[in-house]
């Protein structure tokens, strides 16, 4: 059924012919049109410093985004979201044929329009199109999103949200980090505050670590120059992975609600400790300096991994270690607590790790590695495996791809999975050492775990790889 409650939208997309936009965006948009999500009316203007050939061209490129990425389409679906879309060039120094067509737009839709402006931008042009956007009045009834990494330092980080401020308030910024809209990550809130049988050993007293572990095996897919300007840490560490932290450590808020989750969430990253070299490890893949746009003698890190501690009553003592890399063994979202062995074993100790995992896929599991009696007439315990198959138990769900959710909150002004600007600062500061002293680059092979010294870094090994 269509959200008819939502006020008509002009979606103005900067990055409309990037890649973000064709996986992510467009099929997106078409998912949330299908399913009756978005308003009655709206609009989409693409736009970016080249502009297509025609009106035409651009429309292709949508269609084309959508049937590529999805596996079934409804024809007269996406005839209408492509009879929607529009493009319009502009630049930081220049955006009136942007805000004139804003305008057109909006006076076709009728009274109470919102402006929905996603930048998908790299960070060295954000502050100049946000600039654009309060000079051309853009900003004016819009809400912002913006695409990570939210600068590249402390202070680049501090002198965009202040040219944020100067255009919109800060209820009407969208910080958005894509992992949070994902149902498995979501899920990690509901087992732990709705199961008393959780909650209860989710604390140093019975956690002995907790993995965050994000390995990619793809490489740069053409993102020499982005990751040049970026790296590891500023691109995933940062973000999605501190990100995660702060939903498996965060207290428990004082309701459900965005002001109080992102209350719990920033009080977390106030304990979080700021991260250490000497814990850190970074690494480059063998074959990174000859991809396109990378300088031949680049020190950008391809893979992080590193020891991070949370100062407070709840975590004290107990590392977390969070990984991630471009070219490893394998792609996977996996977080694992490790707890703690029992004060005293009754049986004889079994080689196996008892833990409780997360696996944040499209197809969410959750699983909990205990150790049971293997059936016969003795005694012996051997690991076992309980499983909770989140699609199996909820056949008829309708569950959303994380943008899509995403794109849907902000359409509703709801905040609760989006960073906070109190959170990006305290994370710059939490690893700003590392930008400041960074550890001596490693060498690692593709396909790989990355180097020796991050398998060495986890007590116990990492789940995945060892």
């Amino acid at each position: 059924m269509t959200e008819n409650h939502l006020q008509p939208h002009v979606l103005v997309l900067f990055g409309a012919r990037g890649d973000l936009a064709k996986r992510k965006l467009y099929p997106g948009l078409y998912r949330l049109a299908a399913a009756g999500r978005l308003p009655a009316s709206y609009a989409v203007i693409g736009s970016g410093r080249h502009a297509p050939d025609s009106r035409e061209e651009f429309q292709d490129l949508v269609r084309d985004a959508v049937r590529g990425s999805l596996d079934e389409v409804d024809e007269g679906t996406l005839e209408d979201l492509v009879g929607r879309v529009s493009f319009t060039a502009s630049s930081a120094d220049d955006g009136s044929d942007l805000a004139a067509a804003v305008r057109d737009a909006e006076q076709e839709l009728g009274d109470g329009v919102r402006r929905l402006v996603y930048l998908s931008v790299p960070p060295s042009a954000m502050q100049g199109m946000v600039g654009m956007l309060g000079r051309e009045g853009i900003a004016e009834r819009a809400r912002l999103v913006v695409e990570k990494p939210f600068g590249l330092g402390l202070e680049s980080s501090r002198e965009l949200d202040r040219t944020l401020k100067e255009v919109v308030e800060e209820d009407a910024i969208f910080r958005i980090d894509h992992f949070l809209g994902k149902e498995a990550v979501q899920d990690i809130l509901a087992l732990r505050f709705a199961n008393r049988l959780l909650e209860a050993a989710w604390c140093a007293r019975d956690v002995a670590s907790v993995q965050i572990d994000v390995p990619e095996a793809l490489g740069l897919e053409g993102r020499g120059g982005f990751y040049e300007g970026t790296g590891c840490l500023r691109d995933m560490i940062s973000t999605h992975l501190c990100q995660l932290l702060g939903f498996v450590a965060m207290d428990r808020p004082r309701d459900f609600s965005a002001e109080a989750l992102r209350d719990a969430k920033s009080e977390v990253f106030r304990s979080l400790q700021p991260l250490d070299p000497g814990r850190a490890v970074f690494g480059q893949y063998a074959g990174y300096r000859d991809e396109e746009d990378v300088d031949d003698d680049s020190q950008v890190e391809t893979f992080v991994a590193l020891e991070a501690r949370v100062d407070n009553d709840r975590w004290r003592g107990v590392p977390f270690y969070l990984r991630t890399g471009k070219a490893l063994a394998e792609g996977r979202r996996t977080i694992t607590l490790r707890f703690r062995e029992p004060d005293e074993q009754l049986f004889e100790q079994v080689a196996c790790p008892h833990e409780l995992v997360f696996e944040l896929t499209d197809e969410p599991e959750v699983k909990v590695d205990v150790r049971a009696k293997r059936p016969g007439p003795e005694m012996v315990v051997c690991a076992a495996t309980m499983r909770l198959d989140l699609e199996r138990e909820f056949p008829d769900a309708e569950p959303l791809e994380a943008y899509e959710r995403l794109l849907l909150d902000v359409m509703r002004g709801d905040q609760m999975l989006f960073t906070r600007a109190d959170e990006v600062d305290r994370l710059w500061e939490v690893c700003q050492p590392l930008l400041d002293d960074p550890p001596a680059l490693q060498s690692y092979e593709q396909g790989s775990w990355g180097p020796d010294a991050a398998l060495a870094l986890a007590e116990g090994g990492w789940r995945l790889g060892g």
